[in-house]
């Protein structure tokens, strides 16, 4: 859905949120979504198919700031220190967040699905669910969720309490499950630079 011709209702606005907030250990402590992939950061693809499903578009991110903000979309940290995890980003996103609902897609995943955010956003509606969450078959895809803005204070207290796996918080909420059978190839992340050049061979040079 491109929110310019078809504005949802006020109540089901979203933002969007790309998550770069972690050190990219298994690429050589690299901040992945900057590292080059088809003449672009590795982000800039994955922003361009997240930014037309969304209402408005922000990044978390905890090092390398400029380079950040010069996509051209308000830029935050994690509010607990030390490289927290994706949880983290998610709870400063949830406080930050113009509207109700937000969803999360990392930085590395520059083939998310096109319509990952009708779909989830479909399924938490029917469900009226807290919080719904991609899967391919048995694998679930946590960091590709959409859930409520109203979240923060639970997630956050979460957190304070040292909570730190996706896997328990999500067991507190209700949560639905939305399967993205179909498109197993675009939750593909990339992690290591065997991955990332598989992946510039599947994009075509300036794809973003």
């Amino acid at each position: 859905m491109n929110p310019t011709t078809s504005p949802r209702p006020a109540d089901r606005r979203i933002t969007g949120v790309l998550l770069a907030g972690g050190q990219g250990s298994r690429m050589g402590g690299v901040d992945k979504g900057l590292v080059e992939l088809a003449g672009q950061p590795m982000a800039a693809h994955a922003l361009a198919r997240l930014a037309p499903q969304v209402d408005e578009l922000i990044i978390n991110a905890n090092q390398n700031l400029a380079a950040w903000q010069a996509f051209g979309h308000p830029v935050f940290g994690d509010d607990i220190g030390g490289f927290a995890g994706p949880l983290a980003g998610l709870h400063a996103a949830l406080v930050r967040a113009r509207h109700p609902l937000v969803v999360t897609a990392p930085c590395d995943s520059p083939f998310l699905p096109a319509d990952l955010v009708e779909r989830l956003a479909t399924a938490l509606h029917a469900a009226d669910a807290q919080l719904a969450v991609a899967k391919t078959f048995d694998q679930p895809h946590p960091v590709f969720c959409l859930c409520r803005r109203d979240l923060a204070e639970h997630l956050g207290d979460f957190l304070a309490g040292g909570g730190r796996k996706i896997d328990r918080w999500y067991g507190s909420l209700k949560v639905v499950e939305v399967a993205f059978d179909d498109e197993e190839a675009a939750f593909r992340n990339i992690n290591t630079r065997d991955e990332l050049a598989a992946a510039a061979k599947d994009l075509p040079a300036g794809a973003a």
